[in-house]
């Protein structure tokens, strides 16, 4: 069967694949379009399992939030290069994404990959296509949801690649975005004090206690030093000590209490958080290539 142009044309439309190879898998299935997709996808799938180890560092942060501002999404998607994250294939797919997350309420990553997309197929085999077809690793590494019936929900993203979600009981809208982008740039651990692990506040009383007992002053000037970084401490990583990031005359317990609501929860997502990324030397490569290894 003659492979024509317009059968090329509409494989490269169906599976997003370049045109030579578009033209192969047509030749190979003897004009079958259908058996061609097969084909295609089956070895887009093992050129997706070949990638999955690859180091997916770079990537984007999305928000979603419902109308009404009682229900958000935040999520995270990775590529290996700056260059993919900025493609309009891989942000079309973080954006159908995020609007199935917010609508479905997906329980786990593993739930959230088996969603299906408007195109019918589910969420990991759309990923696995778009791997094959950019040839970058591509992974969904995290998300969370956040629900209020009676309060808001604030969001914030600082770019494409930090994400901040603050759910308020009370309040309003514009106070929800600004201790969003508060979360975004100061980082507390945690809502307040109650909330920071005691190994975390044991780790930092010991430190605090070699300092203070080595300025030899006496034992009952030590303790009030040690309860008094303690204390400083404390606010500076708990989110209602910290002073607010637009008015530092103002805590931000202080703002919250005036407003009349409270603080449930937040989130804070910065894309490559965590991930143990890969240096490439070139010089060392440039020199193995020369021995041969």
């Amino acid at each position: 069967m003659a492979i024509t142009a317009a059968l090329v044309k509409e494989l490269r439309e169906r599976t997003g694949s370049g045109m030579m190879e578009c033209k192969k898998a047509l030749v190979e299935s003897n004009g079958d379009i259908d058996a061609a997709v097969e084909a295609m996808r089956k070895s887009g799938l093992a050129k997706a399992d070949k990638k999955s180890d690859r180091i997916a560092a770079e990537g984007i942060i999305a928000i979603e939030t419902s109308a009404d501002n009682k229900q958000a999404v935040m999520l995270e998607v990775n590529s290996e290069t700056d260059f993919v994250a900025k493609a309009d294939d891989f942000t079309n797919f973080v954006n159908a994404v995020s609007h199935k997350v917010l609508e479905a309420q997906p329980a786990d990553l593993e739930t959230l990959l088996q969603l299906t997309l408007s195109n019918g197929e589910s969420v990991d085999t759309v990923r696995q296509s778009l791997v094959a077809k950019i040839g970058e690793n591509i992974q969904i590494r995290r998300f969370t949801l956040m629900n209020t019936d009676n309060g808001v929900i604030g969001a914030y993203r600082h770019g494409d690649r930090i994400g901040t979600l603050v759910q308020l009981n009370g309040g309003n809208e514009e106070l929800a975005r600004d201790l969003a982008m508060h979360v975004a740039a100061s980082r507390p651990q945690a809502v307040s004090a109650n909330e920071l692990s005691e190994d975390l506040l044991q780790k930092e009383r010991d430190i605090v206690a070699t300092q203070a007992r080595e300025s030899g002053k006496p034992e009952a000037i030590v303790e009030k030093m040690i309860e008094g970084r303690m204390s400083k401490f404390v606010n500076e990583i708990s989110l209602l000590g910290q002073a607010f990031v637009k008015d530092p005359d103002v805590t931000v317990e202080k703002l919250v209490k005036q407003a009349g609501a409270t603080v449930e929860g937040f989130a804070c997502f910065e894309v490559g958080e965590g991930i143990e990324k890969k240096v490439d030397n070139f010089a060392e490569e440039v020199m193995a290539q020369a021995r041969g290894n």
